[in-house]
């Protein structure tokens, strides 16, 4: 295969509004296909899957030279990871288990991440994240939340984006969720309005920005480019295609002033590729069409630059991690809310998916530190001095081995700056999490 080759997913038939109810049935495409062709000539199309019942979601190595996909072999089969040899165009299988996995991605040092349906009593049942090596040796779960986690992108600076939605105990709406590979420091990126829905993987582009394929204003039959500030994710939100009459599908960037895009006219035609303006905000010319297949996705077959290989906190011989909050009333004194109208929180309550977990008293000046059991998905809200609840819980949380972690309050601005004092809850020992728990048997750590 030459550098610079086009490779896309397509699938067949008419695509309607898929069923994003479930959070999972629009990762798993029947009788999809991987092809290849150069751009300009459109003859030169290869099908690279011709011995797969279905294969999707191609990724590319950072040499150029190799693909990840997801795939079934044969109909009825698990979904799996496979690796090909874009030189040989031979494939191997990388992963062998009994559930479905998908959505495969490159990580630096010949490690790759993807999602598999997990079922337990930890997370009910949902698509975790796992990493392991190319040879599929060196399982590590990574996300720990009762959410169907999809379509992951590895950024440039080493962190995974990844498509997640709560599942228990109600379906919400998706967001981008950002964390390292190895699981830790997982947070909200971006979050649209209510009833809209999240297609596809984000992708980077050289000036900063993040680019996605959103549904517009609960409309399902209608997605369009969104585009955000990679440092400001949550208020810089740009519609890049309100003024085009169409549906998109998928965005690619390769220019500043040059992205190729998935897109259709209306429901009875398929998904094509185009050229796309951002800074005119114009379609250009038909890329590629291919009668009863539409364009799901598509990358390039060239060298590119590896993202970078970030350390790691965790150390699996621990058993817990801790959590530190600097105040947990900080919305109370932002400019413009009445502060005297607005019950001043004194507990919080933490929540596990079956039980609590335990009702802590915060501190005088609202802080508070948890040392809470690694692993375990868990959400907080707050309570005033009555046991009554004043905040929701947060979203899913969970805490990775020797991980430590902060937030300046419940429900704050992510880009609000901490104050800088030093919270009362550091003066003390941790609150043990689950509160039942009396004694954890640590690993100590010997400093020389």
């Amino acid at each position: 295969m030459k550098n610079g080759m086009l490779i896309l997913t397509e699938a067949p038939g008419n695509i309607q509004s898929p069923d994003y109810s479930s959070g999972v049935s629009w990762r798993y495409l029947p009788g999809a296909r991987i092809s290849a062709f150069i751009p300009d000539r459109p003859a030169s199309k290869k099908v690279l899957t011709e011995n797969f019942y279905s294969a999707c979601f191609p990724k590319i190595s950072y040499d150029g030279r190799f693909m990840l996909f997801t795939a079934q072999q044969n109909e009825g089969d698990t979904w799996q990871i496979w690796e090909m040899d874009l030189r040989k165009l031979k494939s191997r299988k990388v992963t062998s288990f009994n559930e479905n996995c998908t959505d495969p991605a490159y990580l630096p040092a010949g490690r790759m991440v993807f999602s598999k349906l997990t079922v337990n009593d930890t997370v009910k049942s949902a698509h975790c994240l796992y990493t392991c090596n190319l040879d599929g040796s060196g399982l590590r779960q990574i996300s720990f939340n009762p959410d169907a986690n999809f379509a992951t992108t590895v950024l440039k600076d080493g962190r995974l984006l990844t498509v997640s939605r709560q599942l228990i105990p109600y379906k919400d709406n998706p967001m981008f969720m950002v964390l390292r590979p190895d699981g830790t420091k997982a947070d909200m990126f971006y979050m649209g309005e209510a009833g809209t829905e999240l297609t596809g993987n984000a992708c980077e582009t050289s000036n900063g920005n993040i680019v996605f394929i959103e549904s517009v204003n609960s409309n399902l039959s209608r997605k369009n480019i969104i585009s955000i500030k990679y440092n400001r994710p949550l208020h810089t939100r740009t519609d890049l295609t309100s003024e085009i009459d169409a549906d998109f599908q998928y965005v690619l960037p390769l220019l500043p002033d040059k992205y190729l895009v998935s897109c259709r006219n209306s429901d009875s035609e398929p998904f094509a590729l185009y050229e796309f303006d951002p800074e005119k905000k114009t379609l250009g010319k038909m890329v590629f069409s291919d009668p009863g297949y539409n364009i799901i996705d598509v990358v390039v077959a060239e060298e590119y630059e590896r993202p970078k290989k970030l350390p790691s906190e965790v150390d699996m011989q621990v058993k817990t991690g801790l959590l530190l909050c600097q105040d947990i009333n900080v919305l109370r004194f932002q400019p413009g809310i009445d502060k005297s109208s607005v019950p001043r929180a004194t507990m919080i309550e933490v929540l596990g998916v079956d039980s609590t977990y335990g009702i802590v008293p915060v501190e005088e000046d609202g802080s508070f530190q948890l040392k809470i059991l690694a692993d375990k998905p868990f959400r907080i809200r707050t309570l005033d001095e009555n046991g009554r609840v004043l905040q929701g819980p947060c979203s899913w949380l969970w805490i990775r081995p020797n991980e430590r972690r902060g937030c300046v309050g419940c429900h704050e601005d992510p880009e609000l700056v901490p104050d800088n004092r030093i919270p009362l809850a550091v003066t003390k020992s941790p609150v043990i999490i689950p509160v039942n728990t009396t004694h954890i048997k640590e690993k100590t750590v010997e400093l020389e």
